[in-house]
This record gives C-alpha cells, sequence and structure tokens, in this order.
C-alpha cells in the first residue's frame, strides 16, 4: 500500500484500475470530466487492459454498459447532473436486467438554473431506479467505496447496480492524502467477475424481454428482494475491507460520529459530514453532547439501523442537500418513516442547494434549535 496525495476523481479513476474494469464507456460531463480522463490514460498507457468507448451522449453510455455488461464483462461509468438525468431511461432497465455494474456520480445540481456545482439533486432523484447507492465523504472514501462496490454488485444475492456518489467539485477537484492499495491486494479481495447468466450465441437466451400484467410483479418483488439482502452484503464487504486494508466506514451503511452519549445529533450525507464533524468537536469543548449520524448508504435504506443509532437521542436534524418540490428533503421523509413510531424530534433542514456553502455555523445554530426544541425545519442560507 502507497501514499498518494490526489483529487478524488483521480482516486475515483485509480480504484477502477485496481478492480480491472474490462468496458468502460464514456461520455464526459462537468465536474465528472477527469475521470474518463484518467481512465484513458491508464488504457493509452496498457495499464489498463479495458475497452475505452466514446460515445454521443450519456444514455449512449448507460446503453453501452447494458450490453457490455450482459456479455460478462466488468464495466463502469461515470456520470454527473443532467448527464444522469439523460440516463434515467437505462437505470431501471439496467437493475431490472439484474445486471452488476459501479457507476461514478459527480454530485451536481440540476439546471434550470444552470449551475455547474454541488447538491445531491441528481442522484437523489434515481434513488427508486433499483441502484445500490453509496455516497462519500472524503477522496479515500470515493476509491474504498468503487471497489467495495463492485464487490457488493457482483454478489450472487444481489446483482444489482450501483452507484458512488460523491460531491462535486468539493470532493472532485479536492486533493486530499490517499492510501492506495497494491494490485495484489485488490485481486485478493475483488476476484475477476463470473456472471451467473451472460450473452454467449453458443449458449443462446433472453435478456430484458416483455413483462405480461401476470409477471411483473414478480420480477419487481426479486428486485426487492435482493436489494434487503444487500444489506447484509454491503456490512460484510465493509467487515472485510476493514480486516484486508484496515479502514472502514461505520457498519457500511451509517458511519456514527460521537454518537454514544449524544442527546442531539445531526443527519446527512456526503462532504457536509466533515463540516459538521469539525463543528461537533468544536460544541463538544464547551460541553454539548452532540453528534453525527452520517449516511452513506441512501438505497438500500438502512432502517434498523438507524432505529438504533437515534434511539437514545432527545432530538435530531436532518440536512438535506436536495428539495423534492412540493413536499420536503427526500432524506428527511426516509427518516421520519423510519422512525415514526419513535419518541424523537426530527427537524428538516434544506442547505448547500447549487453549491451553496454549508459552514460551521450553520451546524452550531441547527444544534441550538435542537436545544431549544425548535421542530419546525427551514432553508439555511
Amino acid at each position: 500500500m502507497s501514499r498518494k496525495v490526489i483529487e478524488s476523481s483521480d482516486a475515483v479513476a485509480l480504484a477502477v484500475k485496481l478492480c480491472r474494469a474490462q468496458v468502460c464507456p464514456m461520455y464526459p460531463i462537468t465536474p465528472s470530466t477527469h475521470i474518463p480522463e484518467k481512465i484513458s490514460e491508464y488504457v493509452a498507457n496498457g495499464e489498463l487492459e479495458a475497452e475505452m468507448i466514446d460515445v454521443e451522449s450519456e444514455h449512449s453510455a448507460a446503453s453501452a454498459v447494458i450490453g457490455a455488461a450482459a456479455t460478462g464483462s466488468r464495466t463502469f461509468t461515470a456520470t454527473s447532473s443532467q448527464g444522469l438525468a439523460l440516463m434515467f431511461e437505462i437505470l431501471p432497465i439496467t437493475s431490472g436486467m439484474r445486471l452488476p455494474t459501479v457507476m461514478a456520480v459527480a454530485n451536481r445540481a440540476l439546471s434550470a438554473p444552470i449551475n455547474i456545482w454541488n447538491d445531491h439533486s441528481d442522484s437523489v432523484s434515481a434513488r427508486d431506479q433499483g441502484w445500490i447507492q453509496l455516497y462519500a465523504e472524503s477522496s479515500q472514501e470515493s476509491l474504498d467505496s468503487i471497489i467495495q462496490a463492485y464487490k457488493i454488485s457482483e454478489n450472487k444475492n444481489v446483482l444489482l447496480p450501483a452507484m458512488v456518489c460523491f460531491d462535486g467539485y468539493s470532493l472532485t477537484h479536492v486533493f486530499e492524502p490517499v492510501d492506495v492499495p497494491s494490485q495484489k491486494e485488490v485481486d485478493a479481495f475483488l476476484p475477476g467477475f463470473k456472471p451467473l447468466h451472460r450473452l454467449d450465441p453458443k449458449k443462446p437466451l433472453t435478456m430484458g424481454p416483455i413483462g405480461f400484467p401476470n409477471s411483473f410483479m414478480f420480477f419487481k418483488q426479486q428486485q426487492q428482494e435482493a436489494m434487503l439482502d444487500s444489506i447484509d452484503v454491503i456490512k460484510k464487504t465493509n467487515a472485510e475491507f476493514k480486516k484486508a486494508f484496515g479502514r472502514s466506514y461505520g457498519d457500511g451503511l451509517l458511519d456514527l460520529y460521537q454518537i454514544d452519549d449524544a442527546e442531539y445529533a445531526v443527519i446527512g450525507m456526503g462532504t457536509l459530514c466533515g463540516t459538521a464533524r469539525v463543528a461537533i468537536d468544536k460544541l463538544r469543548q464547551q460541553g454539548k453532547k452532540v453528534g453525527l449520524i452520517k449516511v452513506r448508504c441512501l438505497r438500500p435504506f438502512p432502517e434498523k439501523e438507524l432505529q438504533n443509532a437515534i434511539k437514545d437521542l432527545q432530538a435530531a436534524a436532518v440536512i438535506d442537500k436536495h428539495i423534492s418540490l412540493g413536499q420536503e428533503g427526500p432524506l428527511f421523509t426516509d427518516i421520519r418513516s423510519a422512525v415514526y413510531c419513535n419518541d424523537i424530534s426530527i427537524n428538516s433542514y434544506i442547505a448547500g442547494l447549487g453549491g451553496r456553502d454549508i459552514t460551521v455555523k450553520h451546524f452550531e445554530k441547527v444544534f441550538a434549535d435542537l436545544e431549544a426544541g425548535k421542530q419546525k425545519g427551514e432553508w439555511l442560507f
């Protein structure tokens, strides 16, 4: 294992190389562009034996992933914002065909108005399409999550695609120290992909046929069961990763910070959790019993794990970097639904849309609201 100071986009591309991806259909879009650029360098230099497919759109990239994955290849692509929106038609097809693949999503706001900065409106809008979703806080977690995602996705009890989501610019373009495992270490952790079924002219089969009303629901039920089965697979993979590389991220689903004796907690995803840690350390020095619940895995949603994490809290606040227009923050909706029978106040805050800064002062205000018993959420400007 070696240590390098690299940006998160390079960390993702390096992880793809270490995972020995075989087919990488790519269409660059800001702020994910550095990922295909770096992978193309690896392919051109002979460091990665893979087919790099230059396509005419993100829709084509997602479609090419389906074709390659169906033949039994380990595949990868990356996108962001409107690119993910253009892929939307293909997302449920990939999961419905039970094709394990990994996609990095450099989180960026959806237009309009045109905005190239970070929030979670792109990937969170796709949370219902049968893709496992992991959200990274750091460059190290971005690299590690790609490796874990392949092992989770290709598990025979799962066979679902996975998104690794990491914040645009505030993470994609930030240089941080990253411990990079050796190829030998990754090969030992992640064996070559052996598909359960694949397209083969010598053994013809049909993938993605029509599903009539008398059968369609059964396919959806199987997807749901696979998604729920992936909860234990994610936990196991995270534990195995710790044993192999010395790092883990909570239980793989939630990552808790200063929760053991906490009375109040904030709940969020991605890089805002790093700022929350700073605020929590500051408030802890003032004697405040506050903590953080980082949701690393949005789908499958860790309902039981969340219920256990909040059981001793007096109140919690959810920070959403997306708004379900006409309703509320989607993460807040999920969390309120999961803990509705618990005697705890859950507040909702919308923050960071379009790349607006989320600061330590924002978290200090949120914790002050919780302590004062405020139960009406708001937008943090």
